[in-house]
């Protein structure tokens, strides 16, 4: 288990989960028009998955530069989903 943390691959595998729940809710959206539109789903993703990437080059030792590029990219993300889902 040390080595799937160490090594970042766990990461990746969550990485994966993200995409497939992407993709499961964009079908599912576009078969029963149910759910939440991918469209409303794009930011929340990028969000996260900045995050994971910046907690990924953490565990592997990257330099310092890309994980803070991550995180920013991250928040930039995060405040473009605040601001499509802000309501006045």
């Amino acid at each position: 288990m040390a080595e799937l943390f160490a090594s970042g691959r766990l990461i990746d595998l969550i990485l994966g989960l993200v995409l497939v729940e992407a993709i499961a809710l964009g079908v599912l959206h576009r078969l029963t028009g149910k759910g939440v539109a991918p469209r409303d789903l794009v930011g929340l993703l990028l969000a996260g998955a900045f995050l994971l990437v910046a907690v990924r080059l953490a565990l592997t030792g990257a330099e310092w530069f890309w994980i803070g590029l991550s995180l920013g990219l991250a928040l930039v993300a995060h405040l473009a989903d605040l601001a499509l889902r802000w309501r006045t």
